[in-house]
């Protein structure tokens, strides 16, 4: 299977069967994952793939927090709201989203418990989170990105799904916790991923991409 054609299929799936990756198999793909380009080779990801009883009592952890009406807490910035043709991509997405669900915009609870399966993993049989020493900021940011997409474009090429949450790295507490990280260590994001279950609506979701001549600029002399 070719890059392109493994770009072409890939989606953010938000709904899984409980057959879970062979452990063989995911160690192999993240031991591939560690050709993964960094800025000077400094490989900064500490990442911690999460399965079994050990995601079960995570997610309750996340939901008895979130339940609770606690606000995030990243470890990393996330002031940054989107403006412009950003906002208008990120309103088309989730319009996408909640049109695949049949979710109407005045329904704000069914929006909302929509939102809440983020930290349920979508009932994901595995979910992995990037995690780095909190100094490495941007730099280090800018490495986990790379490595994730790696991670992701290889779950891929075997047929299993993922997505990309930006939500599991709002509430760290009790991922540090659990997975007794050290204090110096953030959590960046995370990922859930296994076999995608076809047949939910949610995954019938597509968004559109951009066109490459409005967001890439070719010079020549």
């Amino acid at each position: 299977m070719s890059l392109k054609s493994i770009l072409e299929q890939r989606y953010s799936a938000r709904a899984y069967s409980s057959k879970p990756v062979s452990e063989e198999v995911i160690k192999d793909i993240f031991s591939t994952a560690q050709r993964s380009a960094s800025n000077c080779n400094v490989q900064p990801w500490q990442t911690c793939v999460v399965s079994g009883e050990t995601k079960n009592t995570l997610s309750k952890k996340f939901m008895e927090l979130i339940m609770s009406g606690a606000k995030p807490n990243p470890d990393f910035n996330w002031v940054p709201q989107y403006q412009g043709h950003h906002r208008d991509r990120q309103f088309a997405s989730a319009n996408a989203l909640y049109s695949s669900m049949e979710i109407p915009r005045e329904d704000k609870q069914a929006r909302q418990m929509a939102m809440i399966r983020n930290w349920q993993f979508f009932d994901a049989p595995h979910v992995v989170f990037f995690t780095m020493d909190k100094y490495l900021d941007i730099m280090g940011a800018v490495d986990l990105g790379i490595y994730a997409q790696t991670v992701s474009l290889l779950l891929q090429e075997q047929g299993i799904s993922s997505c990309m949450q930006g939500a599991l790295g709002q509430f760290p507490d009790p991922i540090r916790t659990v997975l007794d990280l050290p204090e110096k260590r953030g959590v960046l994001f995370g990922m859930s991923f296994g076999y995608a279950d076809e047949a939910s609506p949610v995954n019938k979701t597509r968004t559109e991409r951009e066109s490459v001549n409005t967001s890439v600029n070719f010079y020549h002399e």
